[in-house]
C-alpha cells in the first residue's frame, strides 16, 4: 500500500506543474519554483523526479494511458466497426490535447520542451504497435513495424501541432482528417 503522504505530494506536485506548465514553457519553471507552488522541499521533488519536464510528462503519460486503456477496452467489446474505433479513438487523444492545450501550445515554440512531444510520440508508437500486433490489422508481410509505428506517431503528433497552431481547423475537422490518413490496412 503507497504511503497517503506520498500520494498527496506527488498529487500536489503534478498539480501544480500542469498550473505552472499552462502558463509558460516547462523548461523555464524552476524546481524550486515548482517545490515552493507544490508545498513540498526539494529534495521531496527529487526523491520522486529529475525535472519538472519529468513531473509534467508523467501527467500527461498516465492520462494518454488511461485513454489507451478505454480505447482498448471499447476494441475488445467490439460495439463498433473499425473506422469508428479510430475516429473515437483520435478523439479521446484531441481531448487530451485540449485539456493540455496551453502546455502543448507552450512546447511547440521552445525546443526545450521537446519531452513534451516525445510523450505523445512515444504513446502513439507504443499503442500502434500493440494494435498491430493484437487486432489482426497490420502492413502488409515484410514491412517493418516499428519503422510504420514512428512513421505513423510523427505523423499524428505533426498533425497535432498544425491543429494546435491554426484557429479555423475544428476538433472534428482534425479527427475527420486524422481518421482520412490512416493507413487502409488500420481500418479493414
Amino acid at each position: 500500500m503507497v504511503d497517503p503522504r506520498i500520494t498527496r505530494t506527488e498529487r500536489a506536485t503534478e498539480e501544480a506543474v500542469i498550473t505552472l506548465a499552462s502558463a509558460r514553457p516547462v523548461s523555464r519553471i524552476s524546481v524550486s519554483e515548482l517545490a515552493e507552488a507544490a508545498g513540498v522541499s526539494r529534495a521531496t521533488f527529487y526523491n520522486r523526479y529529475t525535472t519538472p519536464l519529468d513531473a509534467l510528462t508523467r501527467v500527461l503519460r498516465r492520462d494518454l494511458q488511461a485513454r489507451r486503456a478505454k480505447d482498448e477496452e471499447r476494441r475488445a467489446a467490439r460495439t463498433a466497426p473499425p473506422g469508428v474505433d479510430l475516429r473515437l479513438a483520435t478523439g479521446d487523444i484531441v481531448d487530451h490535447v485540449e485539456r493540455y492545450r496551453e502546455i502543448y501550445r507552450h512546447a511547440q515554440h521552445d525546443p526545450a520542451d521537446r519531452g513534451v512531444y516525445d510523450a505523445l510520440t512515444d504513446h502513439f508508437t507504443d499503442y500502434t504497435l500493440a494494435f498491430m500486433h493484437t487486432s489482426g490489422h497490420a502492413p502488409p508481410e515484410g514491412i517493418n513495424h516499428r519503422i510504420v509505428a514512428q512513421f505513423l506517431a510523427h505523423g499524428f503528433a505533426g498533425a497535432l501541432k498544425a491543429w494546435l497552431s491554426t484557429e479555423d481547423v475544428s476538433r472534428d475537422d482534425l479527427v475527420e482528417a486524422v481518421s482520412a490518413a490512416a493507413p487502409v490496412w488500420w481500418t479493414q
